[in-house]
Protein backbone atom coordinates (compact mmCIF):
# COMPACT_ATOMS: atom_id res chain seq x y z
CA UNK A 1 0.00 0.00 0.00
CA UNK A 2 1.26 3.48 -1.17
CA UNK A 3 2.08 5.71 1.76
CA UNK A 4 1.24 9.36 0.34
CA UNK A 5 2.72 12.81 2.20
CA UNK A 6 4.83 10.55 4.57
CA UNK A 7 7.88 12.44 4.49
CA UNK A 8 11.46 11.23 5.61
CA UNK A 9 14.82 12.54 6.30
CA UNK A 10 17.71 10.44 6.46
CA UNK A 11 20.95 11.45 7.78
CA UNK A 12 23.98 9.31 7.00
CA UNK A 13 27.63 9.92 6.06
CA UNK A 14 27.27 7.52 3.36
CA UNK A 15 24.10 8.65 2.20
CA UNK A 16 24.98 8.13 -1.78
CA UNK A 17 25.33 4.55 -1.06
CA UNK A 18 22.27 4.31 0.07
CA UNK A 19 20.39 5.49 -3.02
CA UNK A 20 18.58 1.81 -3.93
CA UNK A 21 17.27 2.50 -0.10
CA UNK A 22 15.98 6.25 -0.98
CA UNK A 23 14.66 4.55 -4.08
CA UNK A 24 12.60 1.61 -2.64
CA UNK A 25 11.07 3.86 -0.24
CA UNK A 26 9.80 6.30 -3.15
CA UNK A 27 8.50 3.23 -4.66
CA UNK A 28 6.52 2.81 -1.43
CA UNK A 29 5.46 6.24 -1.72
CA UNK A 30 7.10 7.79 0.61
CA UNK A 31 9.09 11.70 -0.07
CA UNK A 32 12.83 10.91 1.55
CA UNK A 33 15.11 14.03 2.29
CA UNK A 34 18.61 12.64 2.36
CA UNK A 35 21.60 15.00 4.11
CA UNK A 36 24.87 13.72 5.02
CA UNK A 37 25.35 15.02 7.96
CA UNK A 38 23.49 16.46 11.44
CA UNK A 39 23.84 19.81 10.90
CA UNK A 40 22.23 20.14 8.08
CA UNK A 41 19.47 17.34 8.90
CA UNK A 42 18.84 19.99 12.48
CA UNK A 43 18.86 23.24 9.92
CA UNK A 44 16.35 20.95 7.79
CA UNK A 45 14.35 20.15 10.95
CA UNK A 46 14.60 23.52 12.34
CA UNK A 47 12.92 24.58 8.61
CA UNK A 48 10.30 21.59 7.83
CA UNK A 49 8.17 18.87 9.20
CA UNK A 50 8.77 15.55 8.87
CA UNK A 51 7.33 12.05 9.85
CA UNK A 52 10.21 9.97 10.83
CA UNK A 53 14.42 11.28 10.98
CA UNK A 54 16.67 8.26 9.90
CA UNK A 55 19.53 9.04 11.85
CA UNK A 56 23.26 7.55 11.05
CA UNK A 57 24.82 7.19 14.82
CA UNK A 58 28.34 7.44 13.20
CA UNK A 59 28.48 10.35 11.10
CA UNK A 60 32.09 13.21 11.32
CA UNK A 61 31.32 16.22 12.78
CA UNK A 62 27.85 15.76 14.60
CA UNK A 63 27.77 12.52 16.11
CA UNK A 64 24.58 10.69 15.72
CA UNK A 65 23.87 10.64 19.60
CA UNK A 66 24.57 14.45 19.40
CA UNK A 67 22.46 15.14 16.97
CA UNK A 68 19.80 13.16 18.40
CA UNK A 69 19.91 15.33 21.81
CA UNK A 70 19.49 18.63 19.43
CA UNK A 71 16.67 17.47 17.80
CA UNK A 72 14.69 16.71 20.70
CA UNK A 73 15.23 20.54 21.51
CA UNK A 74 14.12 21.47 17.71
CA UNK A 75 11.68 18.77 16.80
CA UNK A 76 10.72 16.75 20.10
CA UNK A 77 7.78 15.10 18.91
CA UNK A 78 9.05 13.29 15.47
CA UNK A 79 10.28 9.61 15.86
CA UNK A 80 13.51 8.59 15.21
CA UNK A 81 15.26 5.37 14.06
CA UNK A 82 18.86 5.22 14.93
CA UNK A 83 21.15 2.83 12.59
CA UNK A 84 24.60 1.89 13.12
CA UNK A 85 27.76 -0.52 12.81
CA UNK A 86 28.00 -0.65 16.44
CA UNK A 87 26.54 -2.68 18.60
CA UNK A 88 28.17 -1.75 21.79
CA UNK A 89 25.49 -1.95 24.65
CA UNK A 90 26.13 1.36 26.31
CA UNK A 91 25.69 3.48 22.81
CA UNK A 92 22.23 1.22 22.63
CA UNK A 93 21.29 2.31 26.32
CA UNK A 94 21.97 5.95 26.18
CA UNK A 95 20.03 5.85 22.36
CA UNK A 96 17.42 4.25 23.92
CA UNK A 97 17.34 6.65 26.50
CA UNK A 98 16.61 9.30 24.28
CA UNK A 99 13.12 7.38 23.58
CA UNK A 100 14.06 6.41 20.15
CA UNK A 101 11.39 4.77 17.78
CA UNK A 102 13.22 1.80 16.86
CA UNK A 103 17.42 0.89 16.30
CA UNK A 104 19.13 -0.76 13.63
CA UNK A 105 22.23 -2.28 12.86
CA UNK A 106 23.92 -2.16 9.64
CA UNK A 107 24.28 -3.55 7.03
CA UNK A 108 20.45 -3.30 6.64
CA UNK A 109 19.04 -3.93 3.60
CA UNK A 110 15.66 -1.88 2.16
CA UNK A 111 13.01 -3.84 3.49
CA UNK A 112 14.25 -3.37 6.68
CA UNK A 113 13.80 0.03 7.07
CA UNK A 114 10.65 0.02 5.53
CA UNK A 115 9.67 -2.32 7.64
CA UNK A 116 11.00 -0.23 10.85
CA UNK A 117 9.30 3.47 8.89
CA UNK A 118 5.95 1.18 8.34
CA UNK A 119 6.16 0.30 11.95
CA UNK A 120 6.36 3.94 13.60
CA UNK A 121 3.73 5.27 10.94
CA UNK A 122 1.10 2.18 11.53
CA UNK A 123 1.71 1.87 15.45
CA UNK A 124 -1.32 4.34 16.34
CA UNK A 125 -3.68 2.69 13.94
CA UNK A 126 -2.51 -0.70 15.11
CA UNK A 127 -3.02 -0.08 18.67
CA UNK A 128 -6.23 1.53 17.92
CA UNK A 129 -7.21 -1.74 16.12
CA UNK A 130 -5.95 -4.38 19.33
CA UNK A 131 -7.56 -2.27 21.71
CA UNK A 132 -10.65 -2.47 19.44
CA UNK A 133 -10.54 -6.15 19.73
CA UNK A 134 -9.65 -6.35 23.42
CA UNK A 135 -12.59 -3.72 24.18
CA UNK A 136 -14.97 -6.07 21.87
CA UNK A 137 -13.53 -8.83 24.05
CA UNK A 138 -14.05 -7.09 27.26
CA UNK A 139 -17.51 -5.75 26.41
CA UNK A 140 -18.84 -9.59 25.37
CA UNK A 141 -17.50 -10.43 29.10
CA UNK A 142 -19.64 -7.45 30.58
CA UNK A 143 -22.55 -8.70 28.14
CA UNK A 144 -22.27 -12.15 29.55
CA UNK A 145 -22.10 -11.26 33.27
CA UNK A 146 -25.30 -8.83 32.62
CA UNK A 147 -27.31 -11.86 30.73
CA UNK A 148 -26.64 -13.65 34.54
CA UNK A 149 -28.13 -13.18 37.79
CA UNK A 150 -25.33 -10.46 39.30
CA UNK A 151 -25.00 -10.63 42.62
CA UNK A 152 -22.69 -7.66 44.84
CA UNK A 153 -19.55 -9.20 44.18
CA UNK A 154 -20.02 -9.03 40.60
CA UNK A 155 -21.09 -5.53 40.81
CA UNK A 156 -17.89 -4.98 42.36
CA UNK A 157 -16.02 -6.59 39.88
CA UNK A 158 -17.96 -5.05 37.14
CA UNK A 159 -17.31 -1.44 38.65
CA UNK A 160 -13.37 -2.41 38.44
CA UNK A 161 -13.80 -3.15 35.02
CA UNK A 162 -15.54 -0.28 33.89
CA UNK A 163 -13.51 2.08 35.83
CA UNK A 164 -10.41 0.30 34.68
CA UNK A 165 -11.45 0.65 30.59
CA UNK A 166 -12.08 4.15 31.83
CA UNK A 167 -8.68 4.96 32.24
CA UNK A 168 -7.45 2.97 29.18
CA UNK A 169 -9.63 4.17 26.79
CA UNK A 170 -9.66 7.97 27.48
CA UNK A 171 -6.03 7.57 26.89
CA UNK A 172 -5.93 5.72 23.89
CA UNK A 173 -9.52 5.70 21.65
CA UNK A 174 -11.98 8.88 22.18
CA UNK A 175 -14.50 6.53 19.67
CA UNK A 176 -14.77 3.56 22.11
CA UNK A 177 -14.24 5.98 25.01
CA UNK A 178 -17.70 7.48 23.76
CA UNK A 179 -19.25 3.82 23.36
CA UNK A 180 -18.40 2.83 26.57
CA UNK A 181 -19.75 5.95 28.60
CA UNK A 182 -22.83 4.61 26.44
CA UNK A 183 -22.51 1.13 27.79
CA UNK A 184 -21.58 2.43 31.38
CA UNK A 185 -25.55 4.63 31.28
CA UNK A 186 -26.95 0.99 30.52
CA UNK A 187 -25.08 -0.23 33.13
CA UNK A 188 -26.18 2.51 35.48
CA UNK A 189 -29.94 1.33 34.62
CA UNK A 190 -29.47 -1.83 36.07
CA UNK A 191 -27.29 -0.96 38.89
CA UNK A 192 -29.90 1.11 40.49
CA UNK A 193 -32.40 -1.67 39.84
CA UNK A 194 -30.02 -3.89 41.32
CA UNK A 195 -29.78 -1.23 44.92
CA UNK A 196 -33.00 -0.71 44.69
CA UNK A 197 -34.18 -4.42 45.13
CA UNK A 198 -31.47 -5.37 47.56
CA UNK A 199 -30.42 -2.00 49.64
CA UNK A 200 -33.23 -2.38 52.29
CA UNK A 201 -32.40 -6.05 53.11
CA UNK A 202 -28.45 -5.57 53.46
CA UNK A 203 -29.05 -2.71 55.72
CA UNK A 204 -30.97 -5.30 58.23
CA UNK A 205 -28.36 -8.18 57.90
CA UNK A 206 -25.19 -8.76 60.01
CA UNK A 207 -22.01 -7.63 58.39
CA UNK A 208 -21.31 -11.35 57.27
CA UNK A 209 -24.24 -11.95 55.36
CA UNK A 210 -24.07 -9.04 52.78
CA UNK A 211 -21.59 -6.92 51.02
CA UNK A 212 -19.34 -4.33 52.92
CA UNK A 213 -20.66 -1.40 53.54
CA UNK A 214 -19.64 2.31 54.97
CA UNK A 215 -20.39 0.98 58.65
CA UNK A 216 -17.77 -1.98 57.89
CA UNK A 217 -14.74 0.24 56.71
CA UNK A 218 -13.15 0.59 60.45
CA UNK A 219 -13.87 -2.16 62.13
CA UNK A 220 -12.99 -4.56 58.66
CA UNK A 221 -9.82 -2.29 57.49
CA UNK A 222 -8.31 -0.42 60.45
CA UNK A 223 -9.05 -2.21 63.64
CA UNK A 224 -7.30 -5.18 62.94
CA UNK A 225 -3.89 -3.14 62.81
CA UNK A 226 -4.67 -1.80 65.69
CA UNK A 227 -5.55 -4.84 68.05
CA UNK A 228 -1.99 -6.51 66.63
CA UNK A 229 -0.13 -3.12 67.99
CA UNK A 230 0.62 -1.14 64.81
CA UNK A 231 0.14 2.25 64.33
CA UNK A 232 -2.38 3.11 61.71
CA UNK A 233 -2.65 6.21 59.85
CA UNK A 234 -6.46 6.77 58.62
CA UNK A 235 -7.16 8.81 55.25
CA UNK A 236 -10.29 9.47 53.76
CA UNK A 237 -10.12 11.57 50.69
CA UNK A 238 -13.93 13.24 50.09
CA UNK A 239 -15.51 12.66 46.90
CA UNK A 240 -12.70 10.30 45.69
CA UNK A 241 -14.12 7.67 42.52
CA UNK A 242 -12.63 4.49 42.09
CA UNK A 243 -11.13 5.57 38.87
CA UNK A 244 -9.65 7.76 40.95
CA UNK A 245 -7.80 6.08 42.91
CA UNK A 246 -6.56 3.82 40.13
CA UNK A 247 -5.14 6.95 38.55
CA UNK A 248 -3.18 7.33 41.75
CA UNK A 249 -2.37 4.42 42.74
CA UNK A 250 0.38 4.17 40.34
CA UNK A 251 2.07 6.97 42.24
CA UNK A 252 2.19 5.31 45.68
CA UNK A 253 3.34 1.90 44.74
CA UNK A 254 6.80 2.89 44.46
CA UNK A 255 6.67 3.37 48.09
CA UNK A 256 4.23 1.10 49.36
CA UNK A 257 2.36 -2.54 49.08
CA UNK A 258 -0.69 -1.85 48.70
CA UNK A 259 -4.04 -4.34 48.83
CA UNK A 260 -7.16 -2.83 47.06
CA UNK A 261 -10.30 -3.88 48.37
CA UNK A 262 -13.88 -2.46 47.42
CA UNK A 263 -17.09 -1.84 49.45
CA UNK A 264 -20.45 -0.03 48.70
CA UNK A 265 -21.24 3.58 50.05
CA UNK A 266 -24.42 3.70 52.36
CA UNK A 267 -27.27 5.80 50.89
CA UNK A 268 -27.67 8.35 50.49
CA UNK A 269 -23.78 8.97 48.86
CA UNK A 270 -23.47 12.28 50.52
CA UNK A 271 -21.09 13.48 53.30
CA UNK A 272 -23.05 13.86 56.34
CA UNK A 273 -24.68 9.99 55.83
CA UNK A 274 -21.67 8.08 54.38
CA UNK A 275 -18.73 10.02 56.35
CA UNK A 276 -20.44 9.78 59.81
CA UNK A 277 -21.33 5.83 58.76
CA UNK A 278 -17.79 5.18 58.66
CA UNK A 279 -16.37 7.06 61.34
CA UNK A 280 -18.95 5.50 64.05
CA UNK A 281 -19.92 2.37 62.37
CA UNK A 282 -23.64 3.13 62.43
CA UNK A 283 -26.10 3.70 60.20
CA UNK A 284 -27.32 7.33 59.97
CA UNK A 285 -30.89 6.08 62.11
CA UNK A 286 -28.24 4.42 64.68
CA UNK A 287 -26.20 7.91 65.19
CA UNK A 288 -29.63 10.02 65.69
CA UNK A 289 -31.27 7.65 68.38
CA UNK A 290 -27.61 7.59 69.97
CA UNK A 291 -26.34 10.57 69.75
CA UNK A 292 -28.96 12.68 68.77
CA UNK A 293 -27.21 16.14 70.16
CA UNK A 294 -24.24 15.02 67.18
CA UNK A 295 -26.42 14.20 64.22
CA UNK A 296 -27.01 17.60 62.36
CA UNK A 297 -28.94 16.64 59.10
CA UNK A 298 -30.76 20.03 59.23
CA UNK A 299 -27.66 22.21 59.69
CA UNK A 300 -27.90 24.82 56.96
CA UNK A 301 -23.74 23.64 55.66
CA UNK A 302 -22.48 20.91 54.69
CA UNK A 303 -19.61 21.08 56.57
CA UNK A 304 -20.71 21.49 59.89
CA UNK A 305 -22.87 17.92 59.58
CA UNK A 306 -19.83 16.34 60.32
CA UNK A 307 -18.81 18.29 62.96
CA UNK A 308 -18.39 15.24 65.76
CA UNK A 309 -16.51 12.43 63.72
CA UNK A 310 -13.40 12.73 66.30
CA UNK A 311 -16.29 11.89 68.69
CA UNK A 312 -17.81 9.43 67.12
CA UNK A 313 -14.64 7.67 66.34
CA UNK A 314 -13.88 6.95 69.97
CA UNK A 315 -17.29 5.63 70.92
CA UNK A 316 -16.58 3.11 68.38
CA UNK A 317 -13.19 2.10 69.58
CA UNK A 318 -15.04 2.03 72.80
CA UNK A 319 -17.98 -0.17 71.63
CA UNK A 320 -15.31 -2.35 69.86
CA UNK A 321 -12.95 -2.93 73.16
CA UNK A 322 -9.58 -0.83 71.56
CA UNK A 323 -8.08 0.65 74.10
CA UNK A 324 -5.57 3.66 72.75
CA UNK A 325 -4.17 6.22 74.43
CA UNK A 326 -3.03 7.96 71.37
CA UNK A 327 -6.02 9.13 68.94
CA UNK A 328 -5.71 12.21 67.12
CA UNK A 329 -8.13 12.98 64.16
CA UNK A 330 -7.49 15.92 61.71
CA UNK A 331 -9.63 17.65 58.91
CA UNK A 332 -7.98 19.41 56.15
CA UNK A 333 -9.38 22.51 53.85
CA UNK A 334 -6.77 24.46 52.27
CA UNK A 335 -3.20 24.03 51.26
CA UNK A 336 -2.13 25.89 54.48
CA UNK A 337 -3.63 23.28 56.62
CA UNK A 338 -2.17 20.45 54.42
CA UNK A 339 1.20 22.15 54.92
CA UNK A 340 1.05 22.15 58.22
CA UNK A 341 -0.10 18.59 58.44
CA UNK A 342 3.22 17.93 56.42
CA UNK A 343 5.46 19.77 58.79
CA UNK A 344 4.42 17.59 61.17
CA UNK A 345 3.75 14.28 60.03
CA UNK A 346 6.65 12.80 62.13
CA UNK A 347 5.03 13.54 65.23
CA UNK A 348 1.14 12.72 64.31
CA UNK A 349 2.74 9.53 63.27
CA UNK A 350 3.52 8.66 67.01
CA UNK A 351 -0.17 8.23 67.62
CA UNK A 352 -1.42 4.83 67.78
CA UNK A 353 -4.44 5.75 65.38
CA UNK A 354 -3.82 9.10 63.28
CA UNK A 355 -7.14 9.70 61.32
CA UNK A 356 -6.86 12.70 58.25
CA UNK A 357 -9.72 13.73 56.10
CA UNK A 358 -8.75 15.37 52.92
CA UNK A 359 -11.90 17.81 51.90
CA UNK A 360 -9.93 19.33 48.62
CA UNK A 361 -11.48 16.90 46.12
CA UNK A 362 -14.87 17.66 47.49
CA UNK A 363 -14.17 21.58 47.18
CA UNK A 364 -12.50 21.19 44.00
CA UNK A 365 -16.20 19.00 42.37
CA UNK A 366 -18.75 21.99 44.17
CA UNK A 367 -16.35 24.99 43.58
CA UNK A 368 -16.45 24.07 39.45
CA UNK A 369 -20.23 24.49 39.46
CA UNK A 370 -19.60 27.56 40.35
CA UNK A 371 -16.42 28.44 38.10
CA UNK A 372 -15.99 29.18 34.24
CA UNK A 373 -12.41 28.40 34.52
CA UNK A 374 -12.34 25.19 36.50
CA UNK A 375 -15.59 24.20 34.07
CA UNK A 376 -13.18 25.12 31.18
CA UNK A 377 -10.22 23.28 33.22
CA UNK A 378 -12.20 19.79 33.49
CA UNK A 379 -15.18 19.82 31.32
CA UNK A 380 -15.59 16.30 31.73
CA UNK A 381 -14.91 12.74 33.59
CA UNK A 382 -11.21 12.31 31.83
CA UNK A 383 -10.33 15.99 32.17
CA UNK A 384 -11.47 16.36 35.76
CA UNK A 385 -9.38 13.06 36.52
CA UNK A 386 -6.10 14.59 34.76
CA UNK A 387 -6.94 17.42 37.18
CA UNK A 388 -6.44 15.09 40.16
CA UNK A 389 -3.68 13.35 39.34
CA UNK A 390 -2.06 16.82 38.30
CA UNK A 391 -3.04 18.07 42.30
CA UNK A 392 -1.87 14.92 44.38
CA UNK A 393 1.28 14.25 42.25
CA UNK A 394 2.11 18.03 44.02
CA UNK A 395 0.43 18.20 46.95
CA UNK A 396 1.56 18.01 50.23
CA UNK A 397 -1.09 14.60 50.82
CA UNK A 398 1.45 12.90 48.49
CA UNK A 399 5.08 14.68 50.34
CA UNK A 400 2.85 13.12 53.80
CA UNK A 401 2.36 9.53 52.44
CA UNK A 402 5.75 9.22 51.21
CA UNK A 403 7.16 10.49 54.67
CA UNK A 404 4.83 7.85 56.02
CA UNK A 405 6.31 5.19 53.68
CA UNK A 406 9.67 5.54 55.91
CA UNK A 407 7.96 4.84 59.30
CA UNK A 408 6.50 1.47 60.93
CA UNK A 409 2.90 2.38 60.07
CA UNK A 410 0.17 1.07 58.30
CA UNK A 411 -1.92 3.50 55.98
CA UNK A 412 -5.40 2.72 55.18
CA UNK A 413 -6.73 5.18 52.42
CA UNK A 414 -10.10 5.05 51.41
CA UNK A 415 -12.96 7.72 50.56
CA UNK A 416 -16.51 8.21 51.82
CA UNK A 417 -18.21 8.37 48.45
CA UNK A 418 -17.74 9.55 44.91
CA UNK A 419 -19.80 11.27 42.36
CA UNK A 420 -21.40 11.03 38.68
CA UNK A 421 -21.39 13.66 36.04
CA UNK A 422 -25.07 15.08 36.04
CA UNK A 423 -26.70 14.60 31.89
CA UNK A 424 -30.12 14.49 32.77
CA UNK A 425 -32.99 17.00 34.92
CA UNK A 426 -35.49 15.54 37.02
CA UNK A 427 -38.49 17.65 37.55
CA UNK A 428 -39.26 17.60 41.72
CA UNK A 429 -41.65 19.05 43.33
CA UNK A 430 -41.62 19.76 47.50
CA UNK A 431 -41.98 22.62 49.77
CA UNK A 432 -40.09 25.19 51.32
CA UNK A 433 -38.30 22.92 53.77
CA UNK A 434 -36.71 20.32 51.42
CA UNK A 435 -33.17 20.07 51.27
CA UNK A 436 -31.29 21.58 48.64
CA UNK A 437 -29.25 18.96 46.93
CA UNK A 438 -28.88 17.89 43.65
CA UNK A 439 -28.65 14.26 44.09
CA UNK A 440 -30.72 13.26 46.85
CA UNK A 441 -33.35 15.20 49.11
CA UNK A 442 -35.18 15.10 51.84
CA UNK A 443 -38.69 16.06 52.87
CA UNK A 444 -42.56 16.04 53.62
CA UNK A 445 -44.23 14.34 50.78
CA UNK A 446 -41.48 14.84 48.13
CA UNK A 447 -42.88 14.11 44.51
CA UNK A 448 -41.00 13.14 41.82
CA UNK A 449 -40.74 10.80 38.57
CA UNK A 450 -40.08 7.16 39.44
CA UNK A 451 -38.15 5.80 36.77
CA UNK A 452 -35.61 8.80 37.08
CA UNK A 453 -35.48 8.32 41.14
CA UNK A 454 -35.67 5.73 43.88
CA UNK A 455 -38.57 7.64 46.36
CA UNK A 456 -37.87 6.45 49.82
CA UNK A 457 -41.45 6.30 51.31
CA UNK A 458 -40.50 4.42 54.74
CA UNK A 459 -36.74 5.68 55.66
CA UNK A 460 -36.33 3.46 58.65
CA UNK A 461 -36.25 0.72 55.55
CA UNK A 462 -32.93 2.48 54.54
CA UNK A 463 -31.84 2.79 58.20
CA UNK A 464 -32.52 6.66 57.40
CA UNK A 465 -34.27 8.99 60.57
CA UNK A 466 -37.53 10.10 60.47
CA UNK A 467 -38.61 13.03 62.15
CA UNK A 468 -41.93 13.40 61.26
CA UNK A 469 -44.35 11.02 59.40
CA UNK A 470 -44.49 12.46 56.40
CA UNK A 471 -40.85 12.55 55.98
CA UNK A 472 -39.20 10.65 52.67
CA UNK A 473 -36.18 11.01 50.71
CA UNK A 474 -35.76 10.81 47.27
CA UNK A 475 -32.51 9.48 45.39
CA UNK A 476 -31.86 9.99 41.73
CA UNK A 477 -31.10 7.19 39.57
CA UNK A 478 -28.05 7.11 37.08
CA UNK A 479 -27.02 10.91 35.95
CA UNK A 480 -30.05 12.42 37.03
CA UNK A 481 -30.31 15.72 38.60
CA UNK A 482 -33.27 17.33 40.80
CA UNK A 483 -34.64 20.77 39.83
CA UNK A 484 -37.19 22.32 40.75
CA UNK A 485 -40.37 23.79 38.28
CA UNK A 486 -39.50 27.49 39.70
CA UNK A 487 -36.87 29.12 37.33
CA UNK A 488 -36.36 25.68 35.88
CA UNK A 489 -34.51 26.49 32.38
CA UNK A 490 -31.88 28.55 35.01
CA UNK A 491 -31.26 25.54 36.98
CA UNK A 492 -31.59 22.60 34.54
CA UNK A 493 -28.84 24.84 32.54
CA UNK A 494 -26.78 25.66 35.46
CA UNK A 495 -26.29 22.19 37.11
CA UNK A 496 -25.96 20.22 34.13
CA UNK A 497 -22.43 18.51 33.43
CA UNK A 498 -21.90 19.56 37.13
CA UNK A 499 -20.26 16.43 39.13
CA UNK A 500 -22.22 15.54 41.93
CA UNK A 501 -23.25 12.94 44.79
CA UNK A 502 -25.98 11.40 47.13
CA UNK A 503 -27.86 9.13 44.60
CA UNK A 504 -27.92 6.16 42.89
CA UNK A 505 -24.85 5.17 40.71
CA UNK A 506 -21.59 2.75 40.25
CA UNK A 507 -19.50 6.22 40.46
CA UNK A 508 -20.89 7.28 43.71
CA UNK A 509 -21.40 3.78 45.82
CA UNK A 510 -18.55 1.39 45.22
CA UNK A 511 -15.48 3.14 46.07
CA UNK A 512 -11.92 1.90 47.03
CA UNK A 513 -10.34 1.21 49.80
CA UNK A 514 -6.55 0.54 50.02
CA UNK A 515 -4.11 -0.82 52.77
CA UNK A 516 -0.56 0.85 52.47
CA UNK A 517 2.14 -1.31 53.97
CA UNK A 518 5.93 0.47 53.33
CA UNK A 519 8.00 -1.05 51.02
CA UNK A 520 10.63 -0.74 54.05
CA UNK A 521 8.69 -3.07 56.74
CA UNK A 522 6.76 -5.25 54.36
CA UNK A 523 7.23 -9.20 55.22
Amino acid sequence: MNAPNRRILWADDEIDLLRPHILYLEEKGYEVQAVANGEDALALLAEQSFDVVLLDEQMPGIGGLETLQSLRDVAPQVPVIMITKSEEEHLMNEALGHQIADYLTKPVNPSQIWLACKKVFESKQLVRDQKTRDYVAEFNRILALRQGELGADDWLDLALRLAGLDLELAATDEGLYQTHQEQKAQINREFARFITANYPRWVRLPSDARPLLSVDVVPQFVLPHLRQGKRVVFVVIDCMRLDHWLALEPLLSPYFQIRKSLYYSILPTATPYSRNAIFSGLYPVQIARKYPDWWLEDVGSESGKNRFEKALLRKLLEREDVKLERVRYLKVFTADEAERLKRRATSQASAELLSVVINFLDLLLHGRSESDILQELAPHETAFRSLLLSWFSHSSLFEILKMYARQDVVVVLTTDHGSVQCKKSSLVYGNRQTSTNVRYKYGDNLVCEEKEALHVKKPQEFMLPMNSLTKNYILAKENYYFVYPTNFHHYEKHFRGSFQHGGISIEEMILPVATLVPHSVSP
